[in-house]
């Protein structure tokens, strides 16, 4: 996902909310749908962001890696003992055929 939209992409995603007033929210939802986000205004100013539940995942899944990434980063510049894979599973008796055979789970 790039950080930055071009202005032309900008100009393109802004919706007035006027247009909710008139009773397009369905024909606006549906832009979103095709076009992943849209900007609405208010008073020529950004009001909020539309986002396609996609787009909102997409973006939430980066900030978790970015997020991921800085507490790796910050580990390891604490010059702590690092550990192999391999260190980790024979200290803690497993195998990968253990790993392989257990349940997939999702930590929330």
């Amino acid at each position: 996902m790039h950080a930055t939209m071009k202005t032309a992409e900008f100009m393109r995603s802004m919706v007035p909310v006027s247009r909710f007033n008139k009773g397009e929210a369905a024909k606006i939802f549906d832009e979103v749908s095709r076009a992943g986000i849209k900007i609405a205004v208010k008073n020529n100013k950004p009001a909020c962001v539309l986002l396609s539940p996609e787009k909102y995942e997409a973006i939430m899944e980066e900030l978790e890696d970015l997020e991921l990434m800085m507490v790796a980063e910050k580990r390891l510049a604490e010059d702590s003992p690092t550990y192999s894979q391999d260190e980790v599973m024979q200290r803690l008796g497993i195998t990968q055929s253990d790993i392989d055979a257990a349940e997939d789970v999702e930590i929330a």
